[in-house]
């Protein structure tokens, strides 16, 4: 009975008030939440959880052994396994997930779609192993400026999903950076050179580093960079992201 009454109120709520897709604007029926059935079965999935291989993975490793080649003391690294839930364009219009998650509050879309890349990577056995999902750290005005680190929302939905805990106590930002988004490959790369630190930590064998997008990789590198330096070869590093920037 209770049911049923909620559900009615429910359906006299989207008389009133009607709700929309947030991807293609749509109206909503009294099943749907946030996204259209249409929007949800055509989603650009990545399927990067069922590859060891992809080019999310073969674009940050080959970052990895750039800087190796150029290190004056080089060291043997695993391959470093890569994520993420669906591709990313400027002419797709799922783009406006990332941008209501980053700018509008919208950390609704953080956490479930963070719970949705989580379920696929539970069943991936080169993310099995992992003992702490760590975000991408903001600095401190950024983030309070914003009110919230969407990496962290993402990864609150990831660590629900995969029962991997969460931690923050691992990675710190230790400037303040230009925002990402106009800038070059080269500049990227630069602006990012030196902006985290890590803290070591004893019990760590496999840290899953969190981000909202990958774009050319740099953000996600540096944060490698500084976990590599507090960490040993032996403590893998993966990466993961609610979006990668390229086409099926």
């Amino acid at each position: 009975m209770i049911g049923k009454v909620l559900r009615w109120l429910a359906a006299a709520a989207d008389v009133l008030l009607p709700r929309a897709c947030i991807v293609c604007g749509e109206r909503l029926n009294i099943n749907e939440k946030r996204l259209c059935l249409g929007c949800q079965a055509q989603m650009p999935l990545t399927y990067f959880w069922s590859m060891d291989h992809n080019m999310m993975s073969d674009k940050f490793n080959e970052l990895i052994q750039k800087h190796m080649s150029s290190s004056a003391t080089p060291w043997s690294e695993r391959y470093a396994y890569a994520c993420a839930l669906f591709f990313y364009s400027e002419e797709a219009d799922y783009k406006i997930l990332l941008y209501d998650l980053k700018y509008r509050g919208d950390t609704w879309i953080g956490h479930n779609f963070g719970q949705m890349l989580g379920m696929r990577m539970a069943s991936c056995r080169w993310f099995e192993d992992a003992d702490a999902i760590v975000p991408v750290p903001l600095h401190w005005r950024r983030k309070w400026s914003r009110g919230y680190n969407q990496a962290e929302v993402i990864v609150e939905g990831l660590s629900a999903a995969m029962g991997v805990p969460v931690r923050t106590d691992i990675l710190y930002r230790r400037k303040a950076t230009k925002t990402q988004t106009k800038l070059d490959v080269e500049t990227k790369a630069r602006n990012v050179a030196g902006a985290f630190e890590a803290t070591r930590r004893d019990d760590m064998k496999h840290i899953i580093l969190v981000d909202d997008l990958f774009t050319t990789g740099s953000t996600l590198f540096a944060c490698f960079c500084a976990l590599r330096a507090a960490y040993p070869p032996s403590v893998r590093i993966s990466i993961a992201t609610l979006a990668f920037v390229g086409r099926p």
